[in-house]
């Protein structure tokens, strides 16, 4: 981990490049001067939407997104692997109108994101997003680094959709955006000041971000990760209310465990919407495998399919999928297949390392991937989580 950088006064912090994933120590006075990023560039020091200029008179010229990753209704998502950022907007409580939130943060996404699409002028009014993730304690931060709105992997309806959501029973609308985080290590103060006084195109411009504005080309920054073996405690549940959401899933299907095979099939649409035809099979043949179904590549008019086996185990908290569990998958995936795991526990670290280790193309979908994808499809509480199992799979 980059050390952090502390302040002889944190208006040293004025002057410093931004260097993706360094660490940036804020004041221990316990207020909101204590904020280094409104040290680090000229915007606010609170709120998830923090700008310099005005949303509403269209002169937003720099933004600065903070995001903690720890609200699990509105689960903003980093990932390092594409280089994409999903962000949730600013209207989270009934009661408004989708852009009349308190600082305008949807209104400058839907602007940002009308911009994105339009001629190369219209891109170079973009102004440049910032992304810093909560980090260590008091107002600490960590540079995620440079992104532009959209994704050159996703269609243009996708990258700016307004979603419902309900809370007390009041029904109200949030913008999803996506990012692609810009492959650049360092953004130099240079090219910050030339922004901030309004020429974002001009020498210290860094190359990724110049490429999007002329031609909206994504040069996405993507890390392959160094561990591909997830402990027990990464595969569970981060907070109270997901463990609350596995225990309900469990205690739904505890009484008819193969009924869970069905669950876990729509699990993984949700993770994995190109998948197409799925075969259960029956109980009573059960050998090992729980269903059999294809995944489909390509465009639509000419689509190959990949077929797969998929498993499902409804396990309490705490009783995870071992070796003899994994190998049964693993004996019955056939050439040219690949294998998928369902699980509401955790795969134990034998079995894991058996399958990364050994090369085998099996997914491992644990309790937390399970909350992740729910949550990622509105399902935030253990109360909608229920509601869904009643309609979908009724006793």
């Amino acid at each position: 981990m980059n050390g952090p950088i502390r302040n002889n006064g944190l208006d040293s912090l004025a002057a410093a490049d931004l260097v993706v994933d360094q660490y940036y120590a804020g004041g221990r006075a316990g207020n909101s001067a204590d904020d280094p990023i409104a040290k680090l560039v000229p915007v606010g020091n609170q709120g998830g939407f923090r700008f310099a200029g005005s949303p509403r008179a269209g002169t937003v010229r720099l933004v600065a997104l903070c995001s903690s990753s720890r609200d699990p209704d509105w689960p903003d998502v980093l990932d390092e692997q594409t280089g994409i950022f999903t962000y949730y907007g600013d209207n989270k409580t009934p009661g408004r109108d989708l852009h009349s939130t308190d600082r305008r943060g949807n209104l400058l996404l839907r602007d940002v994101f009308a911009r994105c699409y339009g001629s190369h002028d219209d891109r170079l009014t973009v102004p440049p997003f910032l992304l810093f993730t909560r980090a260590g304690t008091y107002r600490d931060v960590r540079f995620r680094g440079l992104l532009a709105p959209g994704s050159g992997t996703t269609h243009p309806d996708d990258d700016l959709q307004a979603i419902w959501r309900s809370k007390d029973g009041l029904r109200f609308q949030n913008y999803r955006a996506r990012f692609t985080v810009l492959d650049e290590a360092t953004i130099s103060r240079n090219w910050l000041s030339d922004v901030i006084a309004g020429k974002t195109d001009g020498p210290p411009c860094p190359l990724s971000w110049r490429a999007w504005v002329e031609g909206r080309v994504y040069r996405p920054l993507v890390a392959q990760p160094t561990t591909t073996v997830r402990t027990r405690e990464v595969q569970a549940p981060a907070d109270p209310d997901g463990k609350e959401i596995i225990s309900v899933i469990h205690s739904w299907f505890a009484d008819r465990p193969h009924d869970f095979e069905a669950c876990a099939v729509e699990l993984w649409r949700m993770l994995a919407p190109a998948t197409g035809r799925v075969d259960l099979t029956r109980p009573s043949q059960d050998g090992g495998r729980d269903a059999i179904a294809e995944y489909l590549i390509g465009p639509p008019t000419d689509r190959i399919s990949m077929d797969f086996a998929l498993e499902a185990k409804c396990y309490r908290s705490g009783n995870g999928v071992g070796v003899r569990e994994v190998s049964r998958l693993i004996s019955r995936i056939r050439h040219r297949m690949f294998g998928v795991f369902v699980t509401t526990s955790h795969f134990d670290r034998q079995a894991y390392e058996e399958v990364r280790n050994d090369g085998h193309p099996i997914v491992l979908v644990a309790a937390r991937d399970i909350t992740d994808a729910l949550r990622s499809h509105g399902y935030t509480t253990s109360e909608a989580v229920r509601a869904w199992l009643a309609q979908r799979f009724p006793p």
